[in-house]
């Protein structure tokens, strides 16, 4: 299955550390409910939300292109926020660490390479 930031989907816990809980989204995918998102408002202890094996019901807030890294959210779940008039807001703290529309790749340092390497050698 495809992944896409703002989609709700339903994974089992497979795991939990004092910083989040491991969630299974398929036979394949995983991703990290980090404790921040686990509820609104300060957590003490996840175990206390979450245990080994239970099922829940997630927010998609981030994936890292890079990594296929997958941060999911318990609390958008809980509060949704509220939409805007104009502006179509599905969680109010999507984390964007890579963008799929900018294809610019390697060139920018390519064209600041020689600038660089020229400042580099005038200062040593």
């Amino acid at each position: 299955m495809e992944y896409r930031i703002g989609m709700i989907v339903k994974g089992k816990v497979t795991g939990i550390q004092p910083y989040g809980a491991f969630v299974a989204l398929d036979e394949e995918t995983q991703g990290l409910i980090h404790i921040s998102e686990c509820h609104a408002g300060f957590v003490v202890d996840i175990h206390r939300i979450l245990s080994v094996g239970q099922k829940v019901k997630v927010m998609i807030v981030d994936i890292d292109e890079y990594t296929n890294k997958i941060s999911l959210s318990l609390r958008c779940i809980e509060n949704p926020p509220q939409r805007a008039t104009k502006i179509k807001v599905r969680c109010n703290h999507k984390h964007y660490w890579t963008s799929r529309k900018v294809k610019t790749g390697f060139s920018p340092i390519q064209i600041r390479l020689d600038q660089w390497i020229k400042e580099a050698l005038e200062k040593v």
